[in-house]
């Protein structure tokens, strides 16, 4: 069946003959679209050709035991799987073999063919038998492995990419984002506690407002990452709901009943990762609210990073003719034409991702309406969503690493220059109005403008209170507790 040249070969799918670069261990299918989809260049994520595998190899596993299919084509199936996952080409990586653009069939059905054609040929190997070999009577009556027949036994492309959607997600939150945002909320909360006896002038509307401790800033920063924390949990229960069972359109023909509770149960032994079958295959095929609902959490997460990022970055604008509080590390040069400028690089990197990442959950959104991309029994824009989620959930992951590392590992404190700052601070005349009153305190925090003086010059000047007492008044730290 095959005709192999220095560069192609002749393989068939349900259309007919295809050319197929000789190299490859993909088939006619995968051909096609590459052919069909030259859009962006961009593949489908080695995070969803990496969920497949698994979720081939734990399919043949599970369809063995339901005596679906015998136990040597079972064995060569998983161990295909195994080789992808291990990355199959040391040098060129996934790529090779997984070329698929992004925007191709709706469904994924162009990445579940490419999945299921690789392990084929990756058997045809493993028994002597020419690539493409796969569909040949002979080979398959001697055992061989078909593409859809076995390798996409009891499965559809309508089924299999939703599940590697949330399988390759919830991987990557695990092993990447997880990780990350646990080390950047412990170190804000180093900081914080390091930072707790520093004092500084709170600031609202970017005005100077009653004092606060630098730690206690930090704090705010630290929880942040922690609610970051639980809402990445959430979503790992979230998409830890698999459409596996529901077939083309959820109601679960060509496969077994117990097939999908079973593939899940088998992958969450093998990631660790409670998986379990869709409560519901309808929904869990013709919508994708639970992608929705994870993008929506990392949208979240990316407003809290930049929250912090950009309060640093204004913390430490100067360092002479600004706020400075902070002193951000020295990275890099920040002109190329102002000498020993010092840019604070490190937050607008995590700023860009953060808009980058609110941008990612606009795609996904879009993508799962009705009418756009979730239409009657299935949606039909799968693989936009899948990179899209899967590439806010790494650019977070690296940037959370680069303020960690390259941010708060060199961030210093100027503690005078929170000193003096607070002192010349109009809003220190608060902690008189229990005592003189609004409008009285006001006139003294007018007046203290008017004549470039602080708030204590003024006081003492005008006699309103002895001096223990506006000592103990405008006392910064007993300002940043409340009373009792």
């Amino acid at each position: 069946m095959t005709s192999i040249t220095s560069q192609t070969r002749i393989e068939k799918d349900s259309m007919g003959e295809m050319e197929v670069p000789a190299g490859v261990l993909y088939g006619a299918s995968t051909q096609r679209a590459v052919l069909n989809f030259p859009v962006s260049g961009r593949r489908v994520p080695d995070d969803v050709i990496l969920a497949y595998a698994m979720l081939k190899g734990s399919a043949a596993s599970v369809n063995v035991g339901l005596g679906k299919l015998d136990q040597d084509r079972g064995a060569a199936i998983m161990s295909a799987c195994r080789q992808i996952l291990h990355g199959l080409d040391e040098h060129a990586g996934l790529g090779t073999h997984f070329p698929i653009d992004i925007f191709q069939t709706g469904s994924g059905t162009s990445t579940n063919m490419n999945v299921n054609e690789v392990v084929a040929n990756l058997v045809c190997l493993a028994r002597g038998a020419p690539i493409g070999s796969s569909k040949s009577k002979d080979y398959l009556e001697g055992g061989g492995v078909h593409p859809n027949d076995h390798v996409n036994m009891g499965q559809s492309s309508n089924d299999t990419f939703p599940t590697a959607m949330h399988v390759g997600a919830a991987l990557a939150i695990k092993n990447d984002l997880l990780p990350a945002i646990e080390r950047l909320r412990q170190d804000l909360d180093a900081k914080a506690k390091a930072w707790d006896s520093i004092v500084k002038i709170g600031r609202t509307h970017i005005q100077d407002a009653t004092p606060i401790r630098l730690g206690q800033e930090f704090s705010g920063y630290a929880a942040q990452m922690r609610h970051a924390e639980e809402r990445l949990h959430r979503a790992l229960h979230t998409l830890g709901e698999l459409a596996l069972g529901g077939t083309a359109v959820g109601t679960g023909i060509n496969t077994h009943p117990e097939f999908g509770a079973r593939v899940a149960a088998e992958l969450t032994e093998e990631t660790g990762i409670h998986f379990r079958e869709a409560s519901n295959h309808f929904e869990a095929q013709h919508a994708k609210d639970a992608v929705v609902e994870a993008s929506g959490h990392l949208k979240t997460i990316a407003v809290s990073i930049s929250k912090i990022a950009g309060d640093i970055r204004l913390m430490g604008c100067g360092p002479r003719c600004g706020i400075g509080e902070l002193k951000l590390a020295s990275v890099q040069p920040g002109s190329s034409i102002m000498p020993g400028k010092v840019n604070p690089v490190i937050c607008e990197s995590a700023v860009m991702v953060c808009c980058q990442v609110i941008g990612n959950d606009a795609a996904v959104t879009t993508g799962a309406l009705g009418g756009v991309g979730s239409i009657l029994d299935l949606n039909v824009a799968m693989p936009m969503m899948a990179a899209n989620l899967l590439d806010s959930i790494h650019l977070l992951a690296g940037a959370s690493r680069i303020m960690s590392d390259k941010l708060l590992a060199g961030l210093e404190a100027d503690e005078e220059r929170c000193k003096s700052l607070i002192e010349g601070s109009l809003a220190m005349c608060t902690s008189l109005v229990p005592v003189l009153g609004y409008d009285r305190s006001a006139a003294l925090a007018y007046q203290a403008f008017r004549e470039g003086k602080t708030i204590r010059e003024v006081a003492l000047a005008e006699q309103v209170l002895s001096p223990e007492e506006l000592d103990k008044l405008l006392d910064a730290r007993s300002m940043t507790e409340p009373e009792g």
